[in-house]
């Protein structure tokens, strides 16, 4: 073996004589040096990132160890193998993100996931999707746009109605979430899965009528962490509260924003993809990674939520208002979207929201499309007339334009607008 393939060990194994055995076995290999034993995952991340070792070996039930655990240490730059125990499945160990999974008592396997023998330590292994009874899993279309209140919540929600085909028909709501029943998707829909990852100022609840705020995304989250997410469980989070549209609802408070982090998240869209055959995800407005701003690189990132959203979507919606003001910050968001901290290599669709003469002049359509092609470079814009009267029926009521208004301008243009993201980007079928 050559000089460059030396690697030093940091064991955290729970069992007493699982660590006798591994520390041996290890031990007993050449250019293998075992740094430190250590009994509790905070020691083993100080470690980590003090530059200690450069693997890993952790036993699959070692207190908090979770998938944003194992993200720090894999940012670390250790390669990250988890020992099994006959009470864990190597499934959920492999979805906290570990590298390698090797029995408990296979020497043979733990000697070569040390070395690097095994599989890549770039691609850590992971169980295959469930089937959908597709040939193709289900399509992410991320919500986004500059602060100053577009109207992102707004079009995430008409969206999903219009993805799921909701139409005026649709049946009377209680406006309780708890009480909410699965009901069958229209003839020749799609069903849809609308949530709310907006760190800043959640609100698809109280847009809807919810009065059950449970945050459904947090509790997938955890799950998501502890490796236990699986389709089953994310629906039990996301009940149904249109005709073929799930909700998972967002935090609460803005303060409880460390409940969604991004490690979490990149499994939790995974998931949606089986569960849906759209996921609308309505994103905050803040690109920024936090860790620049903090220079901690340890911290939690309250932009982690959008950014995984944007790194994981199929189709991002840009949202922009239709007013001076609006349209500058989109044209400068749009330049924030291009330098976005994560690779953001979906389809882009900016929308412009609520357009109208009287904050645009004459011509508004016209002019809102001139001005983004002069200075945003954009010569596609889809425009969404301003409708108050049905919006703010929409608003009172906790529904969509499709339920209150369904001859709303509004509504024909997030229509067009659904038409125009099934064509970037066909749903299974």
């Amino acid at each position: 073996m050559s000089e460059e393939r030396n690697v030093t060990v940091l064991v955290a194994v729970q069992a007493p004589e699982e660590e006798a055995a591994a520390v041996t076995v290890l031990g007993a290999q050449s250019q293998v040096t075992v740094a430190r034993r250590l009994a509790e995952l905070t020691e083993l991340l100080a470690a980590a990132e003090a530059g200690a070792g450069t693997v890993a070996v952790v036993s699959g039930d070692l207190p908090g160890l979770d998938r944003d655990a194992v993200a720090r240490l894999r940012g670390a730059g250790l390669r990250v193998v988890v020992v099994q125990d006959a009470a864990l499945s190597a499934a959920r160990l492999a979805w906290l993100g570990a590298d390698v999974v090797v029995a408990g008592g296979d020497a043979e396997n733990l000697v070569a996931a040390v070395r690097g023998d095994g599989p890549d330590p770039a691609a850590p292994v992971v169980p295959a999707p469930a089937d959908r009874g597709s040939d193709r899993p289900g399509a992410i279309v991320a919500v986004w746009g500059p602060a100053g209140s577009p109207g992102r919540t707004t079009t995430a929600i008409e969206l999903a109605a219009a993805l799921a085909g909701v139409g005026a028909a649709a049946p009377r709501r209680t406006g309780l979430l708890r009480r909410s029943r699965p009901v069958p998707p229209p003839h020749g829909s799609s069903t849809v899965l609308l949530a709310d990852a907006d760190t800043y100022a959640s609100s698809v609840t109280s847009r809807l009528g919810l009065l059950d705020d449970a945050p459904g995304l947090a509790a997938a989250a955890r799950a998501a962490g502890q490796g236990n997410l699986d389709v089953v469980t994310l629906a039990g989070h996301s009940p149904v509260v249109l005709p073929g549209v799930r909700v998972l609802t967002g935090i609460t408070r803005a303060s409880r924003w460390p409940e969604l982090p991004a490690s979490s998240l990149d499994l939790v869209f995974q998931r949606c993809r089986e569960l849906a055959a759209w996921t609308v995800v309505d994103c905050g407005p803040v690109l920024e990674a936090d860790e620049l701003l903090m220079y901690d690189t340890r911290a939690p990132q309250r932009n982690g939520a959008t950014l995984s959203a944007l790194q994981a979507a199929d189709v991002v919606v840009v949202v922009g208002a239709a007013d001076p003001v609006g349209l500058q910050r989109l044209v400068r968001g749009l330049e924030d979207l291009r330098d976005a901290a994560v690779p953001v290599p979906a389809a882009r669709v900016v929308v412009v929201n609520r357009v109208r003469a009287a904050a645009v002049g004459r011509r508004a359509e016209a002019q809102v499309r001139d001005a983004l092609a002069r200075y945003g470079g954009v010569g596609d814009a889809h425009v969404v007339p301003d409708d108050p009267a049905g919006l703010d029926a929409a608003l009172l009521a906790g529904r969509v334009l499709a339920e209150c208004a369904p001859a709303s301008p509004a509504r024909a243009a997030f229509e067009a607008l659904a038409d125009r993201v099934r064509e970037l980007v066909p749903a299974p079928v």
